[in-house]
């Protein structure tokens, strides 16, 4: 288990200095276009611009309840 900070205790591949699961070995790292982000679609652009708008309609919310006690 890696701790977060910390380097890859893995040893690395001869001649290069990253291990093989960590861009060593020829082919190895994330596949080109990497769509892995995609999967659940919350970091599409329209899921985000979906966030900031609900992000901003409940802080108007909020001060419109605020105005009213």
């Amino acid at each position: 288990m890696r701790l977060k900070g910390t380097c890859c205790r893995a040893p690395a591949v001869r001649g290069k200095r990253r291990c093989r699961m960590h861009g060593g070995a020829p082919r190895s790292g994330a596949p080109k276009g990497n769509r892995n982000a995609y999967q659940h679609g919350m970091c599409t652009p329209d899921a985000r611009a979906e966030r900031h708008r609900m992000k901003a309609l409940l802080e108007d919310a909020w001060k419109l309840l605020i105005e009213l006690k």
